[in-house]
């Protein structure tokens, strides 16, 4: 057994807690400055025989000073530091009250400035609407050829523009979105969809831009896959987005797979994984920020708003559920959550 002899700890004295003693005894005329350099090097010696001394024994034993006048200095210094370190507590006290009341201005601040991008998204994205409906319907009207006929390089250009309105529609209505789910206004509609079919029409709507990127996109599902609870709308939308994004974002030759698994007996897991250039992990947490994008500079190949994915995460965690996102940087992303499926005593009690 190893035994290891440590020294007895020094009794704690007043004057321990007086650094600076000697000086103000001097100050004070108690002892010359001669008689603090004897008692000092009295004091040296002492301790380098091993033995714990304080300056004021040095200066009792030298009969250099009286007891009395001793505990007297030490007691008037022990309260000069009470006094300081009080001082000094009613000003941090005073700075943290300061700190606190700027970071709550600050936060108030922040809050009504997210409140007005709020409201001025809402309201610029209604009146959106109006004139894009009115251009997307004389756009149809001259693709159908009902104001006169096209040649080939006019019905080219108005099917362009076809295009373009859509996806100018597609943003404003994720703007729209995005806005009831800041006020939290988004409801979703609890119902038995079949998540099957809603994959498979969200794969065939990414085919097109899949094969313009050479990009392979397909599903792998369990041979029956059961009902699950949610908003048919709302979860087509989430699956799209998805897709789009895995497509954006994989080089040609990668390829998308989407995927439908149940898990136990009362859920079904929906995942996205594509062999895309993959996410930082440091910078993971900041793909759900509204208006954000990984690539800020002005010469990004991917657009978009960089509210499809705060709004997925929305979206999911209103039906109950939670996004999981798992990516390795240049070589993938998953991104997955569970939907609950529909039970035989739920269909019963739908039916009834």
């Amino acid at each position: 057994m190893l035994i290891v002899k440590t020294k007895p700890l020094p009794l704690l004295t007043p004057e321990m807690l007086v650094p600076k003693l000697g000086e103000a005894l001097v100050r004070s005329g108690h002892i010359s400055e001669l008689d603090l350099q004897k008692a000092l090097a009295y004091q040296e010696e002492q301790m380098a025989q091993g033995t714990p001394y304080l300056l004021g024994q040095a200066l009792l034993d030298l009969k250099l000073i009286e007891r009395p006048v001793l505990d007297q200095a030490v007691t008037e210094q022990i309260i000069q530091l009470r006094s300081a370190l009080q001082a000094a507590n009613r000003n941090l006290e005073r700075r943290v009250e300061e700190r606190t009341a700027e970071l709550q201005q600050a936060l108030e601040r922040l809050s009504e400035l997210s409140q007005m991008k709020a409201n001025f998204v809402a309201n610029i994205s209604h009146e959106l609407r109006t004139p894009l409906t009115h251009i997307k319907g004389y756009l149809e009207l001259m693709v159908t050829e009902s104001l006169g006929p096209l040649s080939d390089e006019q019905r080219h250009a108005m099917q362009v523009s076809q295009r373009a309105s859509d996806r100018l529609e597609n943003l404003i209505e994720d703007l729209i979105m995005f806005s009831l789910a800041t006020h939290g206004e988004m409801s979703v509609k609890q119902e038995s969809i079949d998540v099957q079919r809603l994959a498979s029409v969200a794969v065939k709507t990414a085919l097109q831009k899949a094969e313009e990127r050479g990009v392979e996109v397909g599903i792998v599902a369990d041979e029956k896959v059961p009902l699950v609870q949610g908003d048919p709308e709302k979860i087509s939308w989430v699956l799209n987005q998805l897709l789009d994004n895995a497509v954006k974002f994989t080089p040609s030759g990668g390829r998308v797979i989407v995927s439908l698994k149940e898990e136990g007996a009362n859920l079904v897991m929906i995942s996205i994984t594509d062999t895309g250039i993959g996410i930082p992990a440091n910078r993971l947490g900041e793909i759900f920020e509204p208006f954000h994008q990984l690539d800020g500079s002005s010469t990004r190949k991917a657009g978009g708003t960089g509210l499809g994915l705060s709004l997925v995460r929305q979206i999911v965690e209103a039906h109950g559920s939670m996004l999981d996102v798992n990516s390795t940087e240049g070589r993938g992303t998953t991104f997955k959550f569970p939907l609950l499926a529909v039970t035989e005593d739920k269909k019963k009690k739908q039916r009834g």
